[in-house]
């Protein structure tokens, strides 16, 4: 069974842009989307991404929404504890695929982290 996990220097989920997210409105709170649209740069990136390192430059204090957590998860998606693993794989090869490509090196190293294929 494949574990979710974050694998260092992708980044992916960092590219908040809002025309890429239409529904952000429908799971996060008016507080959070106004923090959320805040961290929005012009290039559509999250202004805490460093994109030299591919690194979160406050990943220890980033918001809730940027935590795969069950909590954070149930919360927003609705997800149950055991479907947290499949559903956050989901949403990285997803983000990976649109931001690098589903060939790209980025997700080979997500697939081989999070044994999806094995």
């Amino acid at each position: 069974m494949a574990t979710w996990q974050c694998v260092k220097s992708c980044g992916a989920c960092c590219f908040l842009a809002p025309d890429e997210r239409p529904d952000l409105d429908s799971y996060l709170e008016p507080d959070q989307l106004a923090l959320y649209l805040s961290m929005v740069g012009e290039d559509g990136w999250c202004i805490h991404y460093d994109a030299g390192d591919r690194l979160c430059t406050i990943y220890a204090d980033r918001p809730s929404f940027c935590q795969v957590t069950f909590s954070t998860f149930e919360t927003m998606f609705g997800v149950e504890a055991d479907e947290l693993d499949d559903f956050a794989i989901d949403c990285c090869q997803e983000h990976i695929a649109d931001i690098y490509g589903e060939a790209s090196p980025e997700m080979e190293r997500f697939n081989g982290a999070v044994g999806v294929g094995e």
